[in-house]
């Protein structure tokens, strides 16, 4: 199938827009991908028509939701190939997520003694759910460190897993530098690893760049979680996936209380949860986000994920080698990095850059993009982030190159 991004731009009514008098260049798709009108009109046709409260109602409105929704999980499912729609929990986005595994498999399973590990390019989402728990538990936070073009240490996993090691947590592709983790390889060498220290090791990747830019299999991959959130997959906000395995979600306890997630309650005889994974959705879920991300799922799986996705790795590489033409631009990472593209721009402060940029009408990204360690190992307060989805072309990339260009002339 030939993949026809200009057919695909006229799907994204955002990209049509000028910005400072300028056609809009959107490069910032790593914090927020912009929607197609089919994710958008099936949100607005639920809100119109279809709308009402799921669970447990009994006139047809409640039931078809409820039916929908359900729907949706089973198109989750099959994204990323998991085993059973039972393993696919709704979740506001990869932070909750993280949040929900921190406070349920963590407080059940971490004792004081114990350790996890995560690495020096993780988002403060996979950072501070953490150290909070820690906080209570005094359990230790290992760091498997980065090495200078942002390519993650494994020959230090033997040293850093050990009997007392419960979790290995880490990113798929880091959201600052692009780069990509083997994933596969990585579990499989930490549970031959633990498997020789007598280690319950589980494995948790956070997906909020990977499921944006891979086909996604968590059977092949052999995490016990994996999570990502639907704003940046073409879909809504306040919507995401946590994917656990079943096995594993079955022996977790709830993380928050409420409707929904029990069976029965009574004030004197206690309470017994629902079976996973809906005894980890408490109150009344975000139905019209999670339609809509059934709709970014139809909307990819029509387009073919093997051809968009090549279409970003043309542009990456045609991004990576335009950027690299201009004298005194730092470029981190390395060149196995997919989606984002950071960078400085000689003493210019990251913000200032941005600024002049969205003068062009350029949007990108700048600071530490949640990523305080990552700026710390480079010693940088900030980078210029350019991120790319399946509707950026060539020609946007021109347009980064050559207003970079006209801002070293003016700021030398």
């Amino acid at each position: 199938m030939l993949f026809n991004v200009a057919a695909v731009r006229q799907d994204f009514p955002a990209l049509s827009q000028s910005v400072n008098n300028h056609p809009l260049v959107y490069l910032d798709s790593a914090a927020s991908a912009q929607k197609p009108l089919q994710v958008i009109e099936r949100e607005s046709e639920f809100t119109l028509h279809q709308y009402a409260a799921v669970h447990r109602g009994i006139h047809t409105l409640s039931a078809n939701a409820t039916t929908m929704m359900e729907d949706v999980r089973q198109k989750a499912a099959d994204f990323i190939h998991a085993s059973s729609n039972e393993e696919i929990i709704f979740v506001k986005g990869t932070t909750e997520a993280i949040n929900l595994v921190a406070n349920s498999f963590g407080r059940k399973y971490l004792r004081e003694g114990d350790n996890i590990v995560i690495t020096e390019m993780e988002h403060h989402a996979n950072i501070v759910p953490w150290f909070m728990l820690a906080e209570e538990i005094d359990f230790e936070i290992r760091v498997l460190p980065i090495t200078d073009d942002g390519r993650l240490e494994l020959s230090q996993l033997e040293q850093l897993i050990d009997s007392n090691t419960r979790l290995l947590s880490f990113t798929h592709i880091s959201n600052v530098l692009g780069t990509v983790n083997p994933v596969k390889d990585i579990i499989k060498q930490a549970r031959q690893i633990a498997a020789t220290k007598n280690s319950q090791l589980c494995v948790l990747v956070d997906g909020a760049q990977g499921a944006m830019h891979q086909q996604i299999d968590v059977q092949s991959l052999d995490c016990d979680f994996y999570t990502f959130s639907g704003h940046k997959l073409y879909g809504p906000t306040g919507i995401g996936i946590l994917y656990g395995k079943k096995a594993l979600l079955d022996e977790m306890p709830p993380w928050e209380g409420g409707g929904a997630m029990i069976r029965k309650v009574s004030l004197t005889k206690g309470i017994t949860f629902a079976d996973a994974p809906w005894r980890f959705e408490a109150g009344t879920p975000n139905v019209s986000a999670i339609i809509g991300l059934g709709a970014a799922f139809d909307y990819l799986n029509v387009l073919g994920l093997k051809e968009a996705f090549a279409h970003e790795a043309e542009v990456m590489a045609y991004a990576s080698q335009k950027l690299q033409e201009i004298p005194s631009l730092i470029l981190y990472g390395n060149e196995n990095r997919e989606g984002v593209l950071a960078f400085n721009l000689g003493h210019h402060h990251a913000y200032d850059v941005g600024s002049f940029l969205d003068q062009y009408g350029i949007a990108i990204r700048t600071g530490h993009h949640c990523a305080l360690p990552l700026m710390e190992r480079y010693n940088v307060p900030a980078m210029c982030r350019a991120s790319v989805g399946i509707y950026t072309t060539k020609e946007d990339i021109d347009s980064l190159f050559n207003a970079l260009q006209r801002i070293k002339k003016l700021l030398g």
